[in-house]
């Protein structure tokens, strides 16, 4: 190849331009949302007293609670997944005291002989269940995605992209579960998406390494 030749090609691939992490990030969560819609569409719905339960205050606070998760950890992943950032991380800790602070609440006015049936609840299992399985598939996109980045923590950038789809999941899982207790959601969710949490970290350790 002459000279020339050799200028010009890398001129070319240097003009080459990657569609941004930030760009890339967005489309990755739409598309987890669309695929954990598909999924709980597929293996559960939504209960069958869905616009009844709209009117208590149970039922709409869990997806306040997801909603506030979601809104503070999916930036947290995308500054992550740059090279040199520092990202909030005291931002994560908004779901958590807002998850207390409802979980008081619940304590402060439920009679005390039903603090433990409110926390074992009836669907801890399908919880534990069906909160990872919905959000596996969410997490893959977020890898894939993550790849595109340069995260300086591997680790750390996986388990956050756990957490955001364990959010995802357990948004869609809500419409469904009939235990609307925030000592439920608090305890179970939480369970559920620690498992998501642990998978991203396992996948983030091997597949977002430098």
């Amino acid at each position: 190849m002459r000279t020339d030749d050799l200028i010009k090609a890398i001129a070319a691939d240097t003009g080459r331009k990657e569609a941004p992490i930030g760009r890339t990030w967005l489309l990755c969560v739409t598309a987890g949302f669309m695929l954990a819609a598909l999924v709980f569409s597929v293996l559960l719905g939504p209960r069958p007293d869905f616009q009844a339960v709209l009117s208590t205050i149970r039922f709409p606070l869990k997806f306040l609670l997801v909603a506030i998760l979601l809104a503070s950890t999916i930036p947290l992943v995308q500054a992550l997944a740059r090279p040199g950032a520092r990202p909030p991380m005291w931002a994560a800790l908004a779901a958590p005291t807002a998850v207390v602070i409802a979980v008081l609440v619940e304590l402060s006015v439920l009679p005390r002989e039903a603090w433990v049936s409110s926390w074992i609840g009836t669907n801890l299992w399908v919880c534990l269940t069906y909160i990872p399985l919905i959000g596996l598939g969410p997490l893959a996109i977020m890898i894939v995605a993550l790849r595109k980045g340069a995260p300086t923590r591997p680790i750390l950038t996986g388990a956050m992209a756990g957490v955001v789809a364990g959010g995802v999941a357990a948004m869609f899982y809500a419409a469904h579960c009939t235990d609307d207790s925030p000592l439920f959601v608090a305890a179970w969710y939480s369970v559920a998406i620690g498992i998501l949490a642990g998978v991203g970290a396992l996948a983030g350790r091997y597949a977002l390494r430098w």
